[in-house]
């Protein structure tokens, strides 16, 4: 499918022929509690009941605020979640997303797209 808008318009969502998701946040983005139940609303609404892995790409997310990291523990139709970064600000971003925090499935950083994948998959790692 083509990537559609999140309906806050800071992000695209996708779903691959593997059926993987893919949540593409823009540039410069800081997150609010707005913005991630926007995304999970639109990933309930193209799973249509089903559950699919799902990458999340902040390489070029800014910052996360607290009220948004608090949303990561509701459950969507996300049956893995790989958080995709590039930098050590990404990595600070995701770790506090998931840190102290009940994740509703596995959820991963990775600065590979293609370990990513492998791992949304089900694939072991090397």
């Amino acid at each position: 499918m083509e990537p559609i808008t999140v309906d806050v318009g800071k992000g695209t969502l996708g779903l691959d022929s593997e059926g993987v998701l893919h949540l593409v946040w823009k540039p410069s983005t800081v997150l609010e509690a707005d913005d991630v139940h926007a995304a999970m609303a639109m990933v309930n609404e193209v799973a249509g009941g089903a559950e699919y892995p799902m990458l999340i790409d902040i390489t070029n997310t800014r910052a996360v605020t607290r009220p948004a990291k608090s949303v990561f523990s509701t459950k969507c139709a996300a049956s893995r979640i790989a958080l995709l970064g590039s930098n050590p600000v990404n990595r600070v971003i995701a770790n506090f997303a998931m840190a102290r925090r009940t994740l509703p499935c596995p959820t991963r950083f990775f600065t590979s797209h293609s370990e990513a994948m492998t791992w949304l998959r089900g694939s072991p790692l090397p």
